[in-house]
């Protein structure tokens, strides 16, 4: 398994995580233990999933060294004044002693609290508690900002990203300030994407299936990426991506696909609390 350095005390992150973006909760558990014997070693879960104690459970029931599975969560937008205890509850719930990576999962502009708990988190870090800090669906503009008011730099921002949606200015920005790239909804949420025929002429000969073909695409171009599934044959296929390499054509065939279609919300506007 591939990791790669955030830019915080040489902590390193599995480059391929499990996602647990609406799996329920009475599913995590299983789902999560499905992916850690499949050889998964980084989840990423979030307050706002709703599924923070069947992560936990399923962590601390693998017989793995705690150290050996990287485990992120999310700052949900509603908690952003209070963000120390939202720390401390999800915690709680995952049952853990710390936490790999914390993230301001939403910046909210409109309600212009992200720095405060952003601030709030370095505390946190500083402590201890957690091992790196960052931020998931942040612009330019908010990381900025967050770089000029802020003490510590984010160590990586998690953003949409898929090859209908290939965020260049994006990934840009985070290569220059030594911020790492992690990709949500890394399959497009199987809207379309993966019956892309320039998929269907790669997976032919590759050899392979059109999602394992765009997730080689992501790693090759350095983005950490958590596909999500709760289907244990998918689990297993998503983590067979790292016995062959895209070829530069091929790449370039991927990079070609891209609309800048977004699914998800626009993070200047999401004011969902």
């Amino acid at each position: 398994m591939n990791s790669l350095m955030l830019n915080t005390d040489g902590v390193q992150i599995p480059q391929l995580g499990f996602g647990v973006w609406q799996i329920p909760a009475d599913e995590a558990e299983q789902s999560v233990t499905a992916a850690l014997e499949a050889g998964y070693r980084h989840i990423d879960t979030a307050a706002a999933y709703g599924n923070e104690e069947g992560v936990g459970r399923a962590v601390r029931a693998s017989g793995l060294p705690r150290e050996k599975v990287f485990v992120t969560t999310k700052l949900w937008n509603g908690d952003h004044g209070r963000a120390a205890e939202a720390f401390d509850e999800s915690l709680s719930r995952l049952g853990l002693d710390y936490i790999d990576l914390f993230l301001i999962h939403w910046p909210v502009p409109q309600q212009d609290k992200y720095v405060q708990a952003w601030k709030a988190m370095e505390k946190i870090y500083r402590d201890g508690r957690v091992k790196a800090i960052g931020t998931s669906n942040f612009t330019v503009q908010a990381l900025t900002r967050l770089m000029e008011e802020g003490e510590i730099q984010p160590s990586i921002n998690q953003i949409e990203l898929h090859p209908y949606l290939q965020q260049r200015e994006m990934r840009a920005f985070h290569e220059a300030n030594g911020i790492l790239t992690e990709a949500w909804s890394p399959l497009g949420q199987g809207k379309g994407l993966l019956a892309d025929p320039a998929l269907a002429v790669l997976s032919d000969k590759y050899g392979k299936t059109p999602a394992q073909i765009v997730l080689r695409w992501h790693l090759q171009l350095g983005n950490v990426v958590i596909p999500k599934s709760a289907t244990p044959s998918r689990i297993a296929e998503n983590i067979d991506v790292f016995g062959f390499i895209l070829d530069a054509e091929d790449m370039a065939a991927i990079g070609a696909l891209n609309r800048g279609l977004r699914i998800g919300p626009d993070p200047d506007t999401f004011n969902m609390t």
